[in-house]
């Protein structure tokens, strides 16, 4: 990936809950091209990012996913599946010829990621649409769980950290209700009816699968 411009800017792997699995559990490799740069007229400048997930025990394939990175908050965003569909790559027989023509695909579909964002930062939202995203997404947040979250919560996710943040506008909302819940900035209420307050997401996979969820979420605001 380097040989073709991508060079790597962060990595994590998931904690290995046996002693047979340690040393070869999934691991998240991030790569980003200086060159590949979208400098909006707001100031608001992002990097593509390619996520690849892989195991070291080779059971699994490559998988390629499209993500956005943020220079203002220094966050990272994961482009939905339906917008961006993950590309894989076997083990087993590849080579650089194989990886470039990946990775020219998904720098083809990165106008399809910039225009996602366009029609985001496009779109003005009401003062009633905005509740009802940013309480969709935490309910992704709380998806599989028996969790629930009131009023308080929404409000507390629809906090902006930077002023480049606030308004209504659905990239400038959908980037800071997307930041506070990925941080864990809001409460939430267990099935005991106990008030605890929420953890940041620290499992990539756990975090590249809500993020992908609520970007496909923001992006039905599009339409």
């Amino acid at each position: 990936l380097e040989l073709l411009g991508w060079g790597v800017v962060d990595a994590k792997e998931v904690k290995a809950r046996k002693e047979s699995t340690k040393g070869f559990q999934k691991h998240l490799v991030v790569f980003r091209n200086p060159d590949v740069v979208i400098n909006s007229k707001d100031g608001d400048t992002v990097f593509p990012q390619i996520l690849l997930t892989n195991s070291h025990d080779g059971k699994n394939a490559f998988s390629f996913k499209a993500g956005l990175y943020r220079m203002i908050c220094a966050n990272g965003l994961v482009i939905s599946d339906r917008q961006f569909s993950s590309k894989k790559v076997r083990h087993m027989g590849y080579d650089l010829q194989t990886l470039r023509k990946v990775i020219n695909t998904i720098v083809g579909d990165l106008d399809l990621t910039v225009e996602s964002m366009n029609k985001m930062k496009a779109i003005e939202l009401s003062e009633e649409q905005t509740f009802k995203l940013a309480k969709q997404l935490l309910e992704t947040r709380v998806e599989g769980s028996k969790n629930k979250f009131g009023n308080e919560a929404v409000k507390d996710v629809l906090q902006s950290q930077r002023l480049e943040d606030n308004g209504f506008g659905l990239w400038e909302v959908f980037n800071r209700v997307q930041e506070n819940i990925v941080e864990g900035n809001f409460q939430y209420m267990t099935p005991k009816g106990k008030l605890r307050n929420a953890r940041p997401i620290k499992n990539f996979r756990q975090d590249m699968n809500i993020n992908a969820k609520m970007y496909e979420q923001a992006l039905t605001y599009t339409i």
